[in-house]
């Protein structure tokens, strides 16, 4: 991900909804999502299956987002060209998908909660491989992301980090978490991952009390992000990088917050918030061309069958 710079929040309309947002200004890179066009045509809102339970995104180079359930594992694949749909994997008994990443060979890496990470083949769905990250028991495979030569997950639940090699074979690495690292008890610790600038150390959100840190792929030490204009991002789900510019989703705030990280990354200023009348508890965000895609979690509303689910998008 590449682009630097963030202008000051301002009003901004989106489908006729008032929405608290600012403009990014991304440089120029190699070509990925962000440098593909979109027609403002395209929804911004899009239906997802009744009793899905969605909390994970991924887009990649094309305009399709891959969504997973907490219900039963499975995939939903959606067009963002025309908001429409279907099943890519049907998922199964005792399986979960929370966060996923999709890599430019075309595979799709899922955080399976309970100890588990998969790979999916994201044109078939079919799984490829499954990682046995950690014990079943005491665990939480949360989040994924791709840098260097790995997939890296966060445990909600233990001061670790699995890396994963990018491909169909290699040993997992655990990363133990250290430095300024403290895990709490009996609430959701590492959440939401992602590469910081340079490309050798990871950026984790601590969503109890939220807090983020830097943590370093080579020996684990976490170093705690100051953050400037925030007191906390209490409630961080997922994360997203452009450039220096980090976005950070509070679930249950129904809010985006947006930090400029400074060079070393270990100073945070806030910048702006999103958000927006359709958010819904948003979990994580994918990108693609000028807009986040995020998924409508709901984990206020009934976790039941007949409970609708949607994904939206947001001008950035």
């Amino acid at each position: 991900m590449t682009g630097d710079g963030m202008n000051p929040s301002r009003r901004a309309l989106l489908g006729g909804a008032a929405l608290t947002a600012f403009t990014a200004a991304a440089g120029a890179g190699k070509a990925t999502a962000a440098t593909r066009t979109s027609s403002p045509r395209w929804p911004t809102e899009f239906p997802l299956p009744d009793g899905f339970l969605p909390e994970g995104i991924a887009i990649g180079r094309e305009p399709y987002a891959y969504m997973g359930s907490r219900a039963n594992g499975a995939i939903y694949r959606t067009d963002l060209r025309t908001g429409k749909g279907g099943l890519l994997f049907a998922g199964g008994t005792d399986l979960v998908a929370v966060g996923l990443k999709l890599d430019s060979d075309g595979l799709l890496y899922v955080a399976g909660n309970t100890g588990v990470a998969r790979t999916h083949d994201s044109r078939t769905g079919d799984v490829v491989a499954t990682h046995q990250l950690s014990e079943a028991t005491g665990h939480f495979i949360n989040d994924v992301t791709l840098l260097g030569d790995r997939a890296w997950f966060t445990d909600s639940r233990a001061a670790a980090l699995y890396g994963v090699p990018r491909g169909r074979s290699g040993a997992v690495r655990t990363l133990p978490l250290t430095g300024d690292w403290v895990q709490l008890p009996d609430v959701n610790n590492a959440n939401g991952i992602v590469g910081a600038p340079g490309g050798r150390a990871l950026i984790v959100v601590k969503s109890t009390p939220g807090e983020l840190y830097k943590v370093s792929t080579r020996t684990g030490h976490a170093t705690r992000i100051t953050l400037v204009g925030a007191a906390n991002v209490v409630n961080g789900d997922g994360l997203y990088r452009i450039g220096r510019t980090l976005y950070v989703v509070q679930n249950r705030l129904n809010v985006i917050s947006v930090f400029h990280l400074n060079r070393s990354s270990t100073r945070a200023t806030l910048t702006g918030t999103i958000t927006d009348p359709r958010f819904d508890v948003p979990t994580t965000a994918a990108r693609f061309a000028n807009r986040l895609y995020l998924v409508n979690a709901r984990f206020t509303s009934p976790q039941i069958p007949e409970t609708t689910f949607t994904g939206v998008a947001v001008p950035i």
